[in-house]
């Protein structure tokens, strides 16, 4: 692949996780929109896995995503009930480990497949 084409996937890569970050949080402040974004997060997720962290980056992206993803299964943001403020904070944290999810996936089973060829 020519450096340009390197030059657009990281573009598009960085694009995609902006993006997804921004209709997270969005969807996370209109949970009735939850369901119709969640596919949207998924492949977003899946290109920023795919596009925008490279092999140096892989480790430390996944213990971010890790502790976030743990984070978000074990928050219990419902017991702020100030303005309903705890389930918008649940939604966006959902919305947010939607995204970086399959991001972790890809990333993880490049990993692998990188140690295994490795050997």
């Amino acid at each position: 692949m020519t450096k340009g084409g390197d030059f657009m996937d990281e573009r598009i890569g960085h694009y995609s996780f902006i993006v997804g970050v921004i209709i997270a949080i969005v969807a996370g402040l209109f949970p009735q929109m939850m369901e119709s974004t969640a596919l949207l997060l998924l492949v977003l997720g899946l290109i920023v896995g795919f596009l925008n962290v490279s092999g140096r980056e892989s480790s430390g992206f996944l213990i971010a995503a890790i502790a976030l993803l743990v984070a978000g299964g074990v928050t219990n943001f419902s017991v702020i009930s100030w303005q309903g403020l705890g389930a918008i904070l649940e939604s966006i944290l959902t919305n947010i480990t939607n995204f970086v999810a399959p991001a972790a996936v890809v990333v993880a089973i490049r990993a692998v497949f990188a140690l295994a060829a490795e050997r």
